[in-house]
Order: C-alpha cells, then sequence, then structure tokens
C-alpha cells in the first residue's frame, strides 16, 4: 500500500479521493508505520475552502495523531482490533451485514470481485471484506489505467453494496469503545468521507 496524505490542493478531486481511500486502508490495515504518522502529523489542517464538510474531521485526525505516541497509537490498534479470537471491534464486512464472518456477503463480494478481474492476494490473511482491502479496491477504481474498470459506474456499484451498508455500523462502534482515542477520530474521519462519497453518486443519477 501507499502512504498517500490527501492534503495537497493542487490534486484534482478524484486524485484526492483516491488518495483518501489509500490512507484508510493503511489506517486500518495495520498498526500506523511511523513515517506515516510523522507525515499525518504535519500535515496541514485548513481546507482549500473555508467551511468545508471533511475541515473539522481531518482536524479531529490530524490532532489525534499529535496527541498519541507511535506505541500508543499501535497498542490501541491491537487493543481495539488485534488479539486472539474475537476482536473488540471487527473490520470485516460480513460481520455487520450478516452477524457472521466467511457468510453469504463475503461470497458475493467475491463474485463482484471477480468480474472486476480482481482477486485476494495469496499473502494477505485477512478475508476480502476488510475495510483496508475495500478502500484499495475503490482507490482502484478510481485511479486505475483501465477504463472499463475504473469508472464512476463502477464505483458507484462496489461502494453502495460493499461499503455503504455496513461504514456507520462500523464507525459506531470503533466511536464508542472506551479504549478508541485515535480510531474514534479516525471512525469519524471515515464517516464523513463516506457520507461525501455517497452524497456524490448520489448526484450521478
Amino acid at each position: 500500500m501507499t502512504e498517500p496524505i490527501p492534503v495537497s490542493t493542487t490534486l484534482d478531486e478524484e486524485t484526492a479521493r483516491a488518495e483518501v481511500y489509500g490512507l484508510l486502508a493503511q489506517l486500518f490495515y495495520a498498526p500506523p508505520p511511523p513515517e506515516l504518522l510523522a507525515a499525518l502529523r504535519v500535515a496541514p489542517t485548513e481546507a482549500p475552502a473555508a467551511g468545508a464538510y471533511l475541515e473539522e474531521p481531518w482536524r479531529q485526525l490530524v490532532g489525534a495523531a499529535r496527541g498519541g505516541s507511535d506505541q500508543a497509537i499501535a497498542g490501541e490498534y491491537h487493543a481495539l482490533f488485534g488479539g486472539v479470537g474475537k476482536p473488540e471491534v471487527y473490520l470485516f464486512g460480513s460481520h455487520y451485514l450478516s452477524g457472521f464472518l466467511n457468510d453469504k456477503p463475503l461470497a458475493r463480494l467475491r463474485d463482484e470481485l471477480a468480474a472486476l478481474g480482481l482477486g485476494r492476494d495469496e499473502a494477505m490473511p485477512e478475508t476480502e471484506d476488510h475495510i483496508a482491502y475495500l478502500c484499495e479496491v475503490m482507490r482502484y477504481l478510481i485511479a486505475g489505467d483501465d477504463v472499463a474498470v475504473s469508472n464512476l459506474t463502477r464505483q458507484r456499484s462496489f461502494f453502495c453494496a460493499q461499503l455503504q451498508p455496513w461504514m456507520a455500523p462500523l464507525c459506531e462502534a470503533i466511536a464508542a469503545h472506551p479504549a478508541a482515542r485515535f480510531y474514534r477520530a479516525l471512525a469519524g474521519f471515515t464517516q464523513a468521507f463516506m457520507s461525501v462519497e455517497a452524497q456524490g453518486f448520489d448526484l450521478l443519477d
């Protein structure tokens, strides 16, 4: 995964969207590496347009990165999402869509990925319904070179089927956990960003 920080005012909207998805993928996949947290801590917190919807959630996320050490944020990741057996908070769509892991929603996702010509890297221990994997797919659908796959129609279809139905429950579960600090801010930013995405796709009708 790359290490984007979506803060440049010179980026076009599509590049910025892809970079946000890439950032979310990294932050949810594993404890953030020190270089990513270092970049996040020095990121500007003012949006190019004053009062932009994502400005305050982004400010909260950057502030949470500045307020926690690398070790504390890594520990928080493991406390929330790691451990042997049942984690405190699941990062897998099937859990929120059906109440079970490796259930029918995962099978439907795999069918859709196959239709996109995508598959799971065998080196990846998590199933494809992990939020990080889905964010990486969205990044590809935005920034990929194959216009037959990477286009707004495919983006909307994948987002509406595979991300939108369970993003709010996931973010609410993270925000409600007493151990969440950095990840509470990340959940707030994620929910705000997904709301913007949903509104944008609605405008395509």
